[in-house]
């Protein structure tokens, strides 16, 4: 049975969003699981996240094994719509996992940060 009021936006494929999984199912907790990489994200999807968690979208670029660096993502001057544009375009771009619950949402790097959520 899922709890409703818990999202985790996943990539199975990811140690630490496995981890986090793992600790919310720990805590009796069974959240809606969104394999981002496969529905994708969308514009005001991203900008709803980012304003819940009070963060920028260069605090969710994925750098390691993307083309952020080519794309010019990493420059601290590229303006969030290009970053948002890409991070549609290519899912891969967002760092992973992000929880959401009643109490707030964050990217849960390291795992142990979602225990801020619960």
């Amino acid at each position: 049975m899922t709890s409703p009021t818990v999202t985790i936006f996943h990539n199975p494929a990811c140690g630490t969003s496995r981890k986090t999984l793992a600790l919310l199912q720990e805590h009796g907790l069974e959240p809606t699981v969104v394999e981002y990489l496969k529905v994708g994200w969308t514009a005001d999807q991203l900008r709803d996240l980012l304003a819940r968690m009070s963060a920028s979208t260069h605090d969710i670029l994925r750098v390691r094994d993307t083309n952020a660096e080519d794309l010019g993502l990493t420059d601290p001057a590229a303006p969030d719509e290009t970053l948002i544009s890409a991070m549609v375009a290519d899912p891969k771009l967002v760092n992973r996992p992000i929880v959401v619950t009643p109490k707030g949402a964050a990217l849960c790097r390291p795992q142990e940060k979602v225990l801020e959520l619960i």
